[in-house]
């Protein structure tokens, strides 16, 4: 229990006022030996017990009554999630709400979305419990908000869904470095969540740092976790897996790849219509399902004779979650995929001219373009999409050109040479070769996500089936996406704000690694950073919802997107121009995995910090937290009826009254 009044229980001495009015009073009268009354006092002994009783009950209901006063000015709250044990008034509140596509869902027997009920929980708890100031750090910017009062949740466009995914890793830093940069006095953070696995990051490496961080603050703070982490109901959702034009001697056509997924009533046939919206002209086919996926491979739509560039849309009818129920595309002829290898010796890099020159799809035409670190200076960078590098790291001229070409978003594969030298790249450089007398594989790798992700049909890449005789040392802060069983990193990826830059910790010579002999992840890994890197080119772009920084303002809309607001355009799915490119923004596939994280997990990343955790449901009306100032005015009420009956005198029969 707590109190929205607290300072008012400080008046609690004051419930020992009857006890001393009846001690006064007790001593008003002094008592005179006579004994004409010795009988009389005799006679009365048999009934004293109950008198005396009767006394401390009218002392124990008047002290009751002082008390039942007391609380109930106070305003105390209760709730029925263990009580809200929120102490004093905050100084600050701050909000972090997640706004991605998951808590856009309806879970079953809900009538409205996680994200609507939690906004709408948030707004109720947090105008009773009161503060000085309520921030909002929403999940899509990750910036602090500074709020009127709490019911500006309901309508604010920075608690509206949002097709980007959630961070919050990040939004515990932005709420960190707020605390840190106004002062902040006693700290309330409440995070409204749905808990999925991507959103909270609960592997990676950053975590430790968060808690410390907060531990260390000198004023008081206090988490609350408010989680709807139950799941939809037979939900559909809905993502296109490939977009190519072709040209044939009959025309153009559009050749569309998509995968629907289903949960709930999994084994009922289901019948669901696609709809296909293709610069506004649509058509329909219906889908037969009768599992829990289907996969519609190369539909092939008819495009204009002179259509060359466009934009589609995919859609499937709405449920329990819309923000997953359409996918946007943009398309043009194909660029040439052009890879620059640079080796400094040109038969190293025979396995990866292969792997990148070899096309994935028949109408591709994928280019290598051979180089050595002194020759980047005429390299036409705005034709890259992939640099395969296998020389000492750059420095100087060469460092900056490369760095360049990253900023752009272009892909950079780095493999160690023979002699690794002192220079760094990112912060990041080469250790000591390693050699082992038996070969090893790898212990685990990243599936889910990046270069090693499992197939579209969710097959594994066999990665574990290779085998590395010879490994140098990767020094410097990276996300491992591959670990060999004797502990080391095999794969890497360093962190950079746009592009993507991997450093593999082996080579593809016979004597250091079966990449080669066994080319199947090899290749994989080459055309995968390759197709990332070959978004940068040409008239059209496909990227995911959150990850283009800067204003988006000056972008017009061409589809989805209808409720948002021009500065916000850049966290929502849609098709845009921007800079007479058509940029085509969805979820991101992550969004689509529906594990939650487990109550231990979450007691584990919070470990050392104050954390209440409220598990909620979307159908729940009833409010996160009561007063029940009345319970205590009745009780009082309650009291002083039962003072006044103790207090009645005795009734006597008529016979002892005249005897």
């Amino acid at each position: 229990m707590s109190f929205l009044q607290p300072l008012l229980l400080a008046a609690l001495p004051l419930i020992a006022l009857p006890i001393l009015i009846h001690l006064v009073n007790q001593r008003r009268y002094q008592t005179m030996p006579w004994g004409a009354m010795i009988f009389l006092l005799a006679a009365n002994r048999l009934s004293r017990g109950f008198a005396r009783l009767r006394q401390w009950l009218i002392l124990a209901a008047r002290t009751l009554v002082v008390a039942g006063l007391i609380f109930a000015l106070a305003r105390p709250l209760a709730s029925g999630w263990l009580g809200l044990a929120a102490g004093s008034r905050a100084d600050t509140t701050i909000i972090l709400l997640d706004r991605s596509p998951s808590m856009s869902a309806i879970s079953s027997g809900g009538v409205s979305t996680k994200l609507d009920a939690g906004k709408r929980h948030l707004a109720e708890t947090l105008e009773k419990l009161g503060s000085d100031h309520w921030v909002l750090i929403d999940s899509a910017t990750a910036r602090p908000v500074e709020l009127q009062s709490p019911q500006a949740l309901l309508n604010a466009p920075e608690t509206e869904p949002v097709g980007a995914s959630a961070n919050l890793p990040a939004m515990l830093r932005a709420a960190y470095q707020y605390m840190q940069s106004n002062q902040t006095g006693r700290t309330d953070i409440w995070i409204c969540s749905d808990m999925r696995k991507h959103d909270w990051d609960a592997e990676g490496g950053q975590w430790p740092a968060i808690r410390e961080s907060f531990v260390d603050l000198p004023q008081s703070v206090r988490f609350y976790l408010l989680a709807f982490p139950q799941e939809s109901q037979e939900n559909t959702s809905l993502r296109v897996t490939n977009v190519r034009r072709k040209q044939t001697d009959q025309g153009a056509t559009l050749i569309v790849s998509l995968n629907i997924t289903r949960n709930g009533a999994t084994e009922e046939p289901k019948t669901v219509p696609v709809e296909f919206d293709i610069d506004g002209a649509r058509s329909t086919i219906d889908i037969e399902m009768n599992g829990s996926t289907h996969e519609l491979k190369n539909h092939e739509i008819p495009l204009g004779a002179n259509q060359v560039q466009g934009w589609g849309r995919v859609a499937i009818p709405a449920d329990s979650n819309n923000l997953d129920n359409e996918f946007f595309f943009v398309f043009d002829q194909p660029p040439v995929r052009k890879t620059l290898l640079v080796a400094d010796e040109p038969q190293e890099g025979r396995a990866l001219r292969l792997a990148a020159e070899i096309a994935a799809e028949a109408d591709s035409q994928n280019v290598v373009e051979l180089s050595s670190p002194s020759q980047l200076s005429s390299i036409a960078w705005e034709e890259i999409g992939l640099v395969l590098w296998q020389a000492p790291l750059p420095d100087g001229e060469e460092a900056k050109l490369l760095q360049s070409f990253v900023e752009s978003d272009g892909r950079v594969i780095l493999f160690p040479p023979q002699s690794p030298g002192s220079n760094s790249f990112y912060d990041l450089s080469w250790g000591r070769w390693n050699e082992t007398p038996e070969d090893v594989i790898v212990g685990n790798w990243r599936g889910d996500a990046d270069l090693l992700a499992h197939t579209q049909s969710g097959a594994a890449l066999p990665v574990g089936e290779l085998k590395f005789h010879k490994t140098c040392e990767i020094v410097g802060e990276m996300t491992p996406l591959a670990t060999l069983s004797n502990g080391e990193v095999l794969l890497g990826r360093v962190p950079t704000a746009h592009g993507g830059v991997y450093a593999l910790a082996t080579t593809t010579a016979d004597s250091d690694s079966s990449l080669a002999t066994d080319g199947v992840v090899l290749y994989v890994m080459v055309q995968r950073a390759l197709s990332e890197g070959c978004e940068r080119l040409g008239q059209v772009r496909q990227k995911v919802a959150g990850t283009i920084e800067g204003d988006s303002s000056d972008w017009k809309r061409l589809t989805g997107a209808e409720l948002a607001l021009s500065n916000q355009y850049a966290y929502h799915s849609g098709v845009f121009s921007v800079d007479e490119k058509l940029l085509a923004l969805n979820r991101a596939t992550a969004e689509d995995a529906t594990r939650a994280l487990s109550d231990g997990k979450i007691s584990e990343l919070f470990d050392g910090l104050d954390l209440v955790q409220i598990d909620n449901r979307v159908g729940e009306s009833s409010s996160l937290v009561q007063e029940i100032w009345r319970m205590f005015l009745i009780a009082m009420l309650v009291a002083l009826i039962a003072e006044a009956f103790l207090c009645l005198p005795k009734i006597r029969s008529a016979e002892r009254a005249l005897a």
